[in-house]
């Protein structure tokens, strides 16, 4: 990375363009074949890999997983991609694709390489669509309803394989040429291949060199030289040794998911999109009873000045959760961009230290002046602040009843979980009416609830916290444009009402509206904008009028989330077959898709989503009190 680059930005690839075909002004090479890339794909790649033979015996639940050692134009994966269609099992299963590319092309220069290919323009358009902005790190791309998982890493190859938790059943490998150190680099790029790989997987590549076959038959592999394609005259081609299993086939049995909010709807639908079958526990009537019962939410995010690890969670959460919801784009998400106040003298100053710091694309964030937040937001601001255009606010209880409604859901409402107890290889649910459910695994996602049903709950450092929102409407507040985030937030309205707030009360129980936090929230709203009230409307006066509603997160010691398997309090060990989704906190509408995401990849044993440096941070070992 050239040092005039700052994190998270990474340098994109420099092409040079030859009669149509793109090279690396960097390397000297070519992205394919100039004879025909996408049919020397195919050759080297599908048939030396065995594929599209091996996509048809994917079992029930089951998946295929892809490596690649370089992304580049995305052609072999839109290649590959073409052929799950063609040959795919007709039942549940997923094909996963797992990519690094250290000098990804921007976006222009990707459609520009892809329209060489009329035959793959609608799976070109696909990722075109998806593709992710230019930050280093792992960006998951998710296509066809979730039977095509795309895990794409900005970065460093060596990085990557350290950092990423798969096992391939197929390599793609290409771009065997450091520039550095290339014996050392190669030695532990082919041990990352061997851990990366297990009994059965196969390998492909373009290359024929002599130390590169010695180094895999080193590792393990069975290698064998084949014809090239084209102009290149030979090729090589491997396998692991020893009796290869299915490809990845999760255990048959219901996951029992506790908690019908935002993070538990979007874990069941995830899991029952992967072939699995899901019990959906709540004791209210229907979904999103609690914090998600609001009539609208704010999606963002707090970005550090510092790019460390909370930071990058951060950001991958955000990209996530706005290709996530881009579906649901008119219906229940709103992408009216949101602009992050800089609302005081402290945060002005955060403000500024966050852009000498960092460099982002533009379409994940800018920086605005008061005047042009003001012509954002349609509101006269205060100050100005940081412009997210792809931000917005969400209907979160309309999106749960639709995510909740799925054939492989089964949906037990009005049944409060009182206890889940461990049994042989199964786990026993029990609701407080005494029924009895047998479920393969549990994930707790039921908020502040959640240390009632933890054994030894009372050892996890989890908070309380009540929060009151207040409703706005256009006869006392010019509503904004967009969502402004200051010390609260405020939303645009829909159908005639905007939510503000909302209040953060630690150490109250209260569980209806009271006048005291309407006039919080009305206060520190006031504080965003000089032409907000009405001239006729007095804080004191309308927080004894207007309505709102009162609802109880869950938030952690250190304010970040918890996901992924509940740790032992009495060994170094975790539950087996127990998770936990939760301690989202005010920010539960951006992280939940994610963590999601995350957890359904563990649950189901396929590729995970999240790089090891950023699933450490959600581990609940670091919940236990000493």
């Amino acid at each position: 990375m050239h040092d005039n680059t700052l994190l998270p930005a990474i340098e994109s690839a420099e092409l040079i363009w030859r009669d149509g075909v793109p090279e690396s002004a960097r390397f000297g090479d070519v992205y394919f074949s100039r004879d025909n890339g996408l049919e020397e794909t195919r050759y080297v790649f599908l048939q030396h890999n065995g594929l599209p033979d091996r996509f048809r015996a994917v079992p029930h639940r089951g998946n295929f997983v892809i490596a690649e050692s370089g992304f580049g134009t995305g052609l072999n994966f839109l290649a590959a991609w073409q052929a799950w269609r063609d040959s795919a099992p007709d039942h549940a299963a997923t094909f996963h694709f797992v990519s690094v590319e250290r000098f990804p092309l921007t976006a222009a220069d990707l459609k520009k390489a892809l329209a060489l290919w009329p035959e793959l323009s609608e799976l070109a358009n696909q990722l075109l669509d998806a593709y992710p902005p230019l930050v280093q790190g792992t960006h998951r791309l998710i296509f066809d309803g979730g039977r095509v998982r795309l895990t794409l890493y900005f970065g460093d190859v060596l990085e990557a394989w350290n950092l990423l938790n798969f096992h391939a059943d197929a390599w793609f490998l290409d771009g065997f040429a450091p520039s550095l150190n290339p014996e050392m680099w190669l030695e532990e790029a082919i041990s990352l291949i061997r851990k990366h790989s297990k009994p059965g997987t196969t390998l492909a590549t373009f290359t024929a060199v002599g130390r590169i076959r010695r180094a895999l038959i080193d590792a393990g592999f069975t290698m064998s030289k084949q014809p090239g394609f084209g102009r290149k005259r030979d090729m090589l081609a491997g396998l692991l040794p020893g009796e290869a299993g299915r490809p990845g086939c999760h255990r048959q049995g219901a996951v029992a998911v506790i908690g019908a909010g935002i993070a538990g709807c979007l874990l069941a639908r995830n899991l029952a999109e992967r072939g699995l079958d899901v019990l959906l526990f709540d004791g209210a009537a229907e979904p999103a009873s609690g914090a998600s019962g609001n009539l609208q939410g704010a999606s963002y995010v707090k970005l550090g000045v510092e790019f460390n690890d909370q930071t990058q969670l951060a950001l991958s959460a955000l990209l996530f959760s706005q290709h996530y919801y881009q579906p649901f784009t008119g219906r229940f998400w709103h992408p009216t961009g949101l602009l992050q106040l800089a609302w005081n003298p402290r945060e002005a100053d955060r403000q500024n230290r966050f852009i000498e710091r960092n460099q982002y694309p533009a379409d994940i964030l800018r920086a605005v002046s008061r005047q042009e937040a003001s012509t954002l937001t349609g509101l006269q601001t205060f100050s100005g602040g940081l412009w997210f255009p792809g931000s917005g606010w969400l209907q979160p209880g309309p999106l749960c009843r639709a995510l909740a409604d799925h054939p492989r859901i089964r949906a037990e409402f009005g049944a409060n979980v009182s206890r889940c107890l461990r049994q042989g290889e199964q786990w026993l649910v029990e609701t407080a009416n005494n029924a009895q459910y047998e479920t393969i695994s549990v994930v707790l996602c039921c908020g502040d609830k959640t240390p009632e049903l933890l054994p030894d709950g009372k050892r996890y450092r989890f908070k309380r916290i009540r929060g009151q929102v207040s409703h706005l409407d256009a006869e006392t507040a010019r509503l904004p444009n967009a969502v402004i985030c200051g010390q609260k937030y405020l939303n645009p309205g829909h159908d005639g009402i905007a939510v503000t707030g909302a209040t953060f009360d630690l150490h109250d129980d209260t569980p209806v509206p009271t006048t005291q936090g309407h006039l919080e929230n009305l206060t520190n709203v006031g504080d965003m904008a000089h032409d907000l009230f009405q001239p006729d409307q007095v804080p004191e006066r309308m927080a004894k009028e207007i309505q709102g509603r009162v609802a109880f997160r869950c938030t952690t010691h250190d304010y970040q989330p918890v996901a992924g398997p509940v740790a032992d309090t009495r060994r170094d060990t975790v539950q087996t077959g127990l998770y936990t989704l939760t301690g989202l906190g005010s920010k539960g509408l951006t992280y939940a898709p994610l963590l999601a995401e995350y957890l359904a990849d563990r649950l189901s044993e396929q590729p995970e989503c999240l790089p090891q440096n950023l699933s450490r941070r959600l581990a609940s070992e670091r919940m236990i009190k000493n």
